[in-house]
């Protein structure tokens, strides 16, 4: 076994990787900011439509009467119907006994087919007032009000109060309206109504320049005689009531298509309708019945209700309708998302909680032990490629170990070209041993050294990490269990003294640390960390050595030892204090490479899944956990960023704000029972917050890259870190 592993064949890694065949493999470039930002643009461009075309609003109700000082004595005691085109203001009543039922605010995809249903059994046309941004989304109900005869006005694209906004918006909701219905219905709208107006003498000085406004753009405005006021939904009698007119008098009627329950406004139309039929009344659109008017006043000219729209507007409303139910579905999209990280993140909440506790409570029992004291000898392999900087302190910490069965060092020089072997041979430590090869990658490495080991107990170290002094001896215990065949570690970061480092170390702390306690308890351990990890020499062989086919070696070696149905376990007292990356193209580097390699584990290993016996429960339950947090989780996270940003702009933002604290909160639970569990200090928490907003999004892009990468088939380099070098100090305790 030994010679095989020694005589491996590899591949090198450092500097960029060839294929055993000697066809070069492509090498990933590094992300292109240029396409991340025009994607966060068109992002943002889409939340942004989102927003406006679903504008909350209230349900039309009568309008404040503030008194009229500008507004003309003939407007406030005429009729509902106003032109106020070039100054001329004329109004118009519906002759006696005609009716027009008017509709707002739809169409609606539940209520609007009702009460189509009910006005086709009655053979009555209707006039409807529709919002663009419905329009935009339901352009089929619009078309079968067209050709059923009904007429189509407008009632802006968002229903906002209109005397609130400057010009140039009032303009855009009636003209985005008129492209969502030339996309609809292939037809222009000469009516309009405003959101929230009522009878004529309800106008004042706060509402009449929307009336000139709209005449001068070639509008007819609507009001109403008699308000259903269904929207308040006072029962069915109560709605028939409020539309009758006094006497025979023609009338317009408002009722409402959307907006909420419109059951009761069905159930009154289907009353309301044969009763004034009975009565001698007839049904009439508002442009016909304005045209009856006009003919009645012996006035030669009349109104067009629907005109046919240009070709050039049905395109552009074609665009406009796409861009609303595109954002229609990514915000539904992220709804759904949002939904699936909330359970994601609880229930892996509440594992932790639950089985890391149980776990922590198991080994600090006085009963806990995992056996007899492990004696045996230990060889601690350490591959290190230019580690000039860390590897003198890395040596000290291993040969100076405290093991009772003594310790064995084998640093492989893996091809450095800084004198790292040197630095390593000028200590002159006995139990040191420097072994020379040509660069063929961290694996290869590694495997040389199993090879060359003199003992059965193997301890693997990076050659920037330091270890204290108990750590190999505590690392070892758990092979008192004849069941065990690699334990983890617990990995610390040494250099916390920028802002980058105390979030990595937190990251330790709850995201691995953690993490492990919990994959111990189900039996699924994904990694034993390089900075610090043991095997039997026996699992390694069942294992078939460290493999060179993935870039995360730890898990790919981990995983194989799992299938071969070895225990892989957590020995949080064995630590050792690792350089964290100090800037974040370095971090970039790292943790691109971990999780690539990772997904190159996951895939590698996919087959087993099918497996029968321990190799098939192990490597289902690891790969379904890797999936749903390791990979689908963070993927689906930004989501929640997202809405957060959105809410505080369109939403209710103390709503908002209160969800977003409560996240962070739970993230300081988890945290502070990690950081106990651990023994670490709280005060580095206070960083907890700002992590938010810059490492998480790095490490969603990290992610996204490499799963980008990985679906394009793309091979990745090794990312070698500079390194400064841990003091020596940072080893003698856990501060």
């Amino acid at each position: 076994m030994a010679e095989r592993l020694f005589t491996r064949p590899t591949e090198p890694a450092r500097p960029p990787r060839v294929a055993r065949h000697g066809r070069a493999r492509r090498v990933v470039p590094p992300p292109s900011w240029t396409v991340l930002g025009m994607l966060l643009v068109v992002l943002a461009g889409v939340l942004f439509v989102g927003a406006y075309a679903n504008a909350a609003f209230v349900p039309d109700r009568q309008h404040t009467d503030h008194g009229q000082t500008r507004v003309p004595a003939d407007v406030v005691d005429g009729g509902p119907i106003l032109t106020a085109a070039d100054g001329d203001v004329r109004s118009y009543r519906l002759p006696a006994r005609t009716l027009a039922l008017t509709f707002d605010d739809g169409p609606d995809p539940t209520w609007t087919p009702e009460i189509l249903r009910v006005l086709a059994k009655y053979d009555v046309p209707a006039t409807f007032f529709v919002m663009g941004s419905q329009v935009a989304r339901h352009p089929g109900l619009v078309r079968d009000m067209v050709v059923a005869g009904h007429e189509i006005g407008v009632h802006t694209f968002t229903h906002p109060d209109l005397a609130t906004l400057p010009g140039w918006r009032r303009r855009l909701e009636y003209a985005q309206t008129q492209l969502a219905l030339a996309s609809a219905a292939g037809v222009e709208a000469t009516l309009v109504r405003f959101p929230y107006s009522s009878f004529a003498n309800a106008i004042d000085d706060h509402d009449w320049p929307l009336v000139t406004e709209a005449g001068d753009l070639g509008y007819l405005t609507v009001l109403n005689d008699t308000d259903s006021l269904d929207w308040e939904r006072p029962g069915v009698d109560r709605v028939v009531a409020n539309a009758v007119p006094p006497g025979y008098s023609g009338a317009i009627t408002l009722w409402h298509d959307a907006g909420g329950d419109r059951a009761q406004t069905v159930a009154a139309l289907d009353r309301y309708i044969p009763l004034m039929k009975e009565r001698g009344y007839r049904f009439t659109t508002v442009t016909e019945g304005l045209n009856l008017a006009l003919a009645a006043a012996g006035i030669d000219q009349r109104a067009v209700a629907n005109p046919p729209a240009s070709g050039a507007d049905r395109w552009r409303g074609t665009i406009l309708a796409w861009a609303v139910r595109g954002a229609d579905a990514t915000l539904g999209l992220f709804g759904i998302l949002f939904v699936v990280v909330g359970v994601l993140t609880i229930g892996r909440t509440v594992m932790l909680f639950v089985l890391a506790l149980r776990h922590a409570r198991r080994r600090r029992s006085r009963t806990w032990a995992w056996g007899p004291p492990v004696t045996d000898p230990v060889s601690v392999v350490v591959p290190a490629y230019n580690e000039k900087e860390g590897i003198a302190a890395a040596v000290r910490s291993l040969a100076g170990g405290d093991h009772p069965g003594g310790i064995e060092v084998i640093v492989v020089d893996d091809g450095s070209t800084d004198g790292t072997a040197d630095i390593v041979d000028a200590l002159g430590l006995s139990n040191v041993r420097v072994v020379r090869k040509p660069n063929g990658g961290k694996s290869s490495a590694l495997n040389t050294g199993v090879a060359l080991a003199r003992h059965d107990l193997i301890v693997m170290v990076d050659g920037d990490t330091v270890l204290e002094r108990d750590s190999v001896r505590r690392l070892v215990q758990p092979f008192a269990d004849p069941q065990v065949g690699a334990v983890a570690g617990n990995v610390k970061v040494g250099n916390r003294t920028s802002l980058i480092a105390k979030w990595q170390h937190i990251e330790y702390v709850i995201g691995f640390n953690l993490d492990r306690r919990l994959y111990e308890t189900l039996r699924c351990m994904s990694t034993v960390p390089g900075a610090i990890g043991a095997f039997r020499r026996q699992a390694l062989r069942y294992a078939g050595g460290v493999s060179d086919d993935t870039l995360a070696e730890d898990t790919d070696i981990t995983m194989a030892v799992g299938r071969a149905g070895w225990k892989v376990v957590y020995e949080e007292t064995a630590r050792a204090w690792t350089e964290a990356p100090a800037t974040m193209g370095q971090l970039w580097k790292q943790r691109y490479r971990w999780s690539y390699g990772t997904m190159q584990a996951m895939w590698k290993h996919r087959r087993s899944l099918l497996d029968q016996g321990a190799s098939g429960r192990y490597t289902r339950r690891c790969l379904l956990f890797l999936s749903l947090f390791g990979v689908l989780l963070p993927l689906m996270a930004p989501v929640i960023d997202l809405l957060a940003i959105y809410g505080l702009f369109f939403l209710d933002r103390t709503a908002t704000a209160i969800a977003w604290l409560v996240m962070l909160g739970v993230q300081f639970l988890t945290a502070a029972v990690a950081f106990r569990l651990d023994r670490e200090k709280l005060g580095v928490l206070w960083v907890l917050p700002l992590q938010q907003f810059v490492y998480r999004q790095l490490m969603y892009l990290v992610l996204l890259q490499s799963v980008v990468t990985a679906l394009t088939g793309g091979r990745l380099g090794w990312q070698k870190l500079r390194r400064t070098g841990l003091e020596p100090a940072v080893s003698s305790g856990n501060g």
